[in-house]
């Protein structure tokens, strides 16, 4: 029987965090990703972000925020994980 993997990455909160640690505001990253300031900050509201606006996210901020979801893939393979993803 197979157990169900959790796979609970809160990446609007690790972007919020790069962004206190950077001191910037969502107004200043919301014009460097070309977005509306109140539809970027409910989108970081959320924990997943849609890949597009991550990968502007991670050019504005400079840090590779994909970097998470690889980290998790890979503690699943390495550990030989046969269960069901959701």
């Amino acid at each position: 029987m197979h157990q169900e993997i959790n796979t609970h990455i809160d990446i609007g909160s690790a972007v919020r965090q790069k962004m206190d640690e950077q001191d910037v505001t969502i107004a200043w990253l919301a014009r460097r990703v070309n977005c509306d300031r109140s539809n970027l900050g409910k989108q970081l509201q959320n924990e997943h972000i849609y890949p597009e606006l991550l990968l502007k996210i991670s050019v504005a901020l400079k840090t590779n925020f994909f970097e998470h979801y690889y980290q998790y893939c890979k503690k699943l393979v390495e550990n030989k994980q046969n269960d069901v993803v959701r």
